[in-house]
């Protein structure tokens, strides 16, 4: 079977043989099960299903790997106060047959994940998120690592203007510029610490059958912090007729609300040139989330 393709430098390749070697050192009790990739956008980790029951996730770079550790010891811990399920770890894999990094083996959840555009049940979806975030952020946040992510706006600023420098002529560059001009004027956010998802886009989310919120996936952004980014999923999930009904289940101010269009903005703008030519899903994606946050900031 092909490795999966690289999305980043010095990746390692991986793919079914990799995963089969690792089991068979480290876990021998699972390596005469099935396993396949897993397709998806995401670019931080491969998955491979194992079983019925059970999925692998490989971090494909440095950063990724950082997130492994983090996911073992507080996805459990935070699973009890959360409203829809997320990923349970099985067991932690330590780099061996050439790679580098630790890996897990979690739980399978089943779901699909939502289409920007084609959600059959948008408002469902709205509120569901916004209880899923509110629980997320009641959390007990002692002793919690601080979140890339839950940082002020302004850390952005650099990456968001290189990121403007290479997409001249391929978006609005100007009134993407005036928005980030006018985000950055905000006021910081000064409200407690609280728990963070990190990444609330499509791949991230599990549908139900009644197309709300099945369960969320890939913490590896977890942490502590200014908990605005994750309001970016009105953005990056949700269309417009469903935002005012997420913005008041979550009861966020003007704010952290124009903070939040500003990274919804920022992570798809870096998002497009750094994966135009490795992952078309992922660089239509952003496309599309730089297009509602510029008809939103416009309207």
């Amino acid at each position: 079977m092909c490795a999966a393709v690289r999305m980043h430098p010095d990746e390692p390749d991986i793919d079914a043989a990799l995963v089969r070697r690792l089991l068979s050192a480290q876990f021998p009790q699972w390596v005469g099960l099935p396993i396949r990739p897993v397709a998806s956008a995401g670019t931080d980790n491969a998955m491979f299903r194992l079983g019925p029951d059970l999925a692998v996730r490989l971090p494909r770079v440095g950063w990724a790997a950082d997130g492994v550790g983090r996911e073992q010891y507080w996805l459990p811990r935070l699973a009890p106060h959360l409203p829809r399920p997320i990923p349970s770890p099985v067991a932690l894999g330590r780099p061996a047959a050439g790679y580098p990094w630790e890996w897990s083996v979690v739980r399978w959840l089943d779901g699909v994940n939502p289409a920007a555009g084609a959600l059959a049940a948008p408002l469902r979806l709205a509120r569901d998120l916004a209880a899923f975030i509110t629980a997320l952020r009641s959390a007990d946040p002692a002793g919690g690592p601080c979140a890339a992510r839950g940082v002020p706006l302004a850390a952005r600023d650099g990456a968001t203007r290189a990121a403007l420098a290479r997409l001249t002529g391929t978006i609005d560059t100007a009134t993407a510029t005036a928005l980030w001009d006018k985000a950055l004027r905000l006021p910081d956010y000064t409200g407690p610490a609280t728990w963070m998802h990190g990444d609330l886009s499509p791949g991230n989310l599990l549908l139900a059958p009644s197309g709300g919120l099945g369960a969320v996936i890939d913490f590896g952004l977890m942490g502590v912090g200014d908990p605005t980014v994750d309001v970016i999923a009105a953005w990056t999930v949700l269309p417009a007729q469903a935002r005012a009904a997420f913005r008041t289940a979550l009861g966020t101010d003007d704010a952290m609300w124009s903070r939040a269009r500003a990274w919804a903005l920022s992570i798809a703008l870096v998002a497009i040139p750094y994966y135009r030519h490795t992952n078309p899903t992922l660089t239509a994606a952003a496309r599309h989330v730089v297009r509602e946050v510029l008809a939103d900031h416009t309207a």
